[in-house]
């Protein structure tokens, strides 16, 4: 017998959460074959086999916290799958046509069990919907979530139609939400491992950091010419689009430089100061908020944070993104502006002590001098931070910073 455990995950990750047995007791197991999905804090895990043979039984089942290396399973290298025995003691009292057929229908099963992406059984479980069914361009043929989101049930066989089709959920009875709200209709459903880390983290920070919020305002029809003017060109010449992204990263990058104490860290009674900028951005995926990093910020050109952007926002997405995508940052830019927010109060990525949130830009009258008014394109920027080791001047001073050098696009080829 070869006991099942949980492998170390990754670098301070020690549980997780069972979303998905893909074998079930009795059924045959390859050495490197996928048995099961763990969800973490952070990514989805799928854990492969050690050995070949049966999956003999189950210690913990979906739902269930594991710990690293806990047993959760057991696999008999030298057993038999269920299928394969004996007929007089597996089908005691079948006739043999019976028999016959309970076991192709078996094999049939086996044969049929697709290989998907541990998103796309997700999204399947959620919306009921048959694996088997849902076609993919993969050449691997392993079912992704995109091939999920776009599958409709109507290339399904009508017999099988019903099966296929993504089921509408009923609401569970929830006793005492019922009797908080007696009469009112409610369902109850339970949080991902992944928001039960993210509301535990923003409370957190919330109780632990002295956090302030200062804001100012930025005329972005400098960087919207520059854009407009350079746009066609730059896509030609590396293949990726001139975002506001850059921009801010750039102007947040040279003002860190001037304000060290904005991409430090608080440990115990000392202050951590960071000498390289590697610069969160905040995307809003499936199950939440990620904040991927930019590694080295301050060494990339445009088109390098840029294309740095593009791919960990399509990871996020399509949840690929590792613990190193999420590891390690020293400041983080949000933007909610994005979703048609005018002006919010951004909470701080803890352990970092400053966080950037970018708005909606908007065009407002603004006085040019006594007599003259024009409507430009204005965006509302805020800067929470740790007041614990950042002063009111200096964190005013750094959003006045990246406010002139936004207002200055040239001047970043200089300053980041």
């Amino acid at each position: 017998m070869a006991e099942i455990k949980v492998p170390e995950l990754a670098e301070s990750i020690t549980e997780g959460t069972i979303a998905q047995w893909l074998k079930q007791p009795g059924d045959a197991v390859e050495k490197g074959e996928y048995l099961l999905e763990v969800e973490t804090d952070k990514v989805n895990v799928e854990l492969t086999a050690e050995f070949s043979g049966v999956l003999k039984e189950l210690h913990k089942e979906s739902g269930d916290t594991v710990q690293v290396g806990e047993t959760i399973g057991v696999i008999d290298e030298s057993g038999e799958t269920s299928s394969s025995q004996p007929q007089d003691v597996k089908q005691e009292g079948k006739a043999p046509e019976a028999v016959q057929q309970n076991e192709a229908e078996g094999k049939e099963e086996k044969k049929q069990r697709p290989i998907a992406s541990p998103s796309a059984r997700k999204l399947a479980r959620e919306r009921g919907i048959d694996l088997q069914h849902v076609q993919t361009v993969d050449p691997l043929g392993r079912v992704r979530k995109q091939d999920v989101e776009s599958f409709s049930g109507k290339d399904v066989p009508n017999q099988q139609q019903q099966a296929a089709t993504p089921k509408t959920a009923a609401p569970k009875p929830a006793v005492s939400a019922q009797e908080d709200v007696p009469g009112k209709p409610v369902e109850r459903i339970k949080m991902s491992r992944r928001r039960q880390t993210i509301a535990n983290r923003l409370v957190e920070v919330q109780q632990t950091a002295a956090m302030l919020t200062t804001f100012n305002e930025v005329d972005m029809s400098a960087v919207m010419e520059v854009r407009k003017r350079r746009k066609d060109k730059f896509y030609e010449q590396h293949d990726v689009r001139l975002g506001f992204m850059s921009f801010f990263t750039k102007a947040v990058v040279a003002a860190l430089k001037q304000f060290p104490l904005l991409n430090a860290e608080i440990q115990g009674n000392e202050i951590l100061m960071k000498k390289f900028y590697d610069i969160g951005i905040a995307v809003s995926a499936p199950e939440g908020l990620v904040v991927p990093v930019v590694r080295d910020a301050d060494r990339l050109n445009f088109a390098g944070i840029e294309g740095e952007i593009l791919n960990l926002a399509k990871k996020a997405r399509d949840n690929k993104l590792s613990l190193s995508d999420l590891q390690g940052g020293t400041f983080t830019i949000t933007n909610g502006g994005v979703f048609g927010s005018l002006l919010s109060t951004p909470i701080l990525n803890g352990p970092q002590v400053g966080i950037l949130g970018m708005h909606k830009i908007q065009l407002r009258p603004v006085a040019i001098d006594e007599e003259r008014m024009e409507n430009r394109p204005m965006m509302y920027i805020a800067l929470s931070y740790d007041h614990r080791i950042v002063d009111g001047k200096e964190a005013v001073s750094f959003l006045a910073t990246v406010k002139e050098l936004l207002e200055d696009p040239e001047s970043l080829l200089l300053e980041g």
